[in-house]
């Protein structure tokens, strides 16, 4: 039986790269209610303590565990032999707290953190670009596997590789080394197909992000150029359940290529508007109902 357990990122209550959305929210107001509202674990945030044993400490007054961090990579502007020194502390931090997998991103050149950037300007690749890139992904993927956690890459809007065709592009020009990280909100929102990418690259999936969409405001944003930011403030994301992707047929699909790991509620909004306890309960209470309908066991 797949196995799979239940998890938030913190950007329901404060947002990494807008601050001012939840800024004065303390990191114990979102574990305790991401806690309350079900959620075993967490991924990182920019408020946690980035050393093993305070985080450790942090979480098990929660009765949470780690789920994953971010990464910003830069393999277009640096070696993978200096990114590999580079990740080392976040590495450590992972492994020693328990951490299986690495959201990993490539973020040069991205638009995805400036609100005056619109998406119709993220960046694109040349072929000698993705030569680098993908090359660069497989000497990290390696390392990162010798190292007992899986580089799971997170195709973002904004970014490098945003669309179902670079994600195809990046998943066949590299090892199995290099995982990736399947966010339905993400891959929606710039036109892909979550079953797609899942029934071509299921056994390398190694990490999975439960963003739902509303597609009117993604329209929206798309007709009036406006940026990244912009459409979070617009009310672009939400949690599983509550806006239009329909998320059971890739779910199925992962539980019956073996999926085991961790589904992730990550779904930025204005938190003065959504309110982070409600729509963290919303969140667990549709995807724990979208996880068993697809016959997963949801593991506590």
């Amino acid at each position: 039986m797949s196995t799979v357990r239940l998890g938030i990122n913190p950007l329901t209550w404060t947002n990494d790269d807008l601050p001012s959305l939840g800024g004065d929210t303390p990191l114990e107001v979102c574990l305790s209610e991401g806690r309350e509202a079900g959620f075993t674990g967490f991924e990182l945030g920019h408020k946690f303590p980035r050393t093993p044993d305070a985080l450790s400490r942090v979480l098990g007054e929660h009765d949470l565990s780690l789920v994953s961090g971010w990464y910003s990579s830069q393999l277009l502007e640096r070696s993978p032999e200096e990114e590999i020194e580079a990740v080392k502390d976040h590495l450590e931090l992972l492994k020693q707290c328990g951490a299986t997998a690495m959201v990993f991103c490539e973020v040069s050149r991205c638009v995805h953190g400036d609100q005056g950037t619109p998406l119709s300007r993220r960046p694109h690749l040349s072929d000698a670009d993705w030569q680098r890139l993908t090359e660069g992904l497989n000497v990290v993927g390696d390392y990162l596997k010798e190292q007992g956690v899986h580089l799971a890459y997170h195709h973002h809007l904004g970014t490098v590789v945003e669309s179902q065709a670079d994600v195809e592009r990046l998943m066949d020009n590299t090892r199995d080394s290099v995982g990736l990280l399947l966010d339905f909100g993400h891959l929606v929102g710039a036109g892909g197909d979550p079953l797609a990418i899942a029934q071509r690259y299921a056994s390398r999936i190694k990490h999975v992000h439960c963003k739902d969409m509303r597609l009117p405001v993604r329209e929206a944003v798309r007709n009036r150029d406006k940026s990244f930011l912009d459409g979070v403030l617009d009310g672009m994301f939400t949690v599983p359940g509550d806006g239009d992707i329909d998320f059971l047929p890739a779910l199925e699909h992962l539980r019956e290529n073996g999926y085991r790991g961790w589904l992730v509620v990550e779904a930025e909004q204005d938190p003065q508007i959504a309110n982070p306890l409600t729509y963290a309960r919303l969140g667990y209470n549709n995807l724990r109902s979208l996880a068993e309908g697809a016959g997963f066991i949801i593991e506590k």
